[in-house]
């Protein structure tokens, strides 16, 4: 189990990027968190096995709808931390 900080930049306020996030850690298996920032960037702490941390990168990277453009993943490794599910932050 590993834990990252992902600090997504791009067009990802206001396009559904927190949902679609959600969508795809509940789909991998990811616990953690996703909000908004007052930057234009949305903050990701995400807990998984390694492979499935890579998974999910990539699939944020290579973006979860047309409309959602990721320009930048800032990847940190964290502290372990077990969260119960993923769940947006408002």
């Amino acid at each position: 189990m590993q834990t990252q900080k992902i600090l997504v930049s791009g067009q990802v306020q206001g396009v559904g990027f927190r949902w679609s996030a959600r969508q795809l850690a509940q789909q991998l298996g990811v616990t953690g968190t996703v909000q908004n920032l007052p930057t234009g960037q949305v903050a990701i702490v995400a807990s998984a096995s390694a492979k499935v941390l890579s998974d999910f990168t990539h699939q944020l990277q290579r973006g979860l709808a047309p409309w959602i453009q990721v320009t930048d993943l800032a990847i940190t490794d964290l502290p372990t931390r077990r969260f119960n599910e993923f769940r947006i932050i408002i």
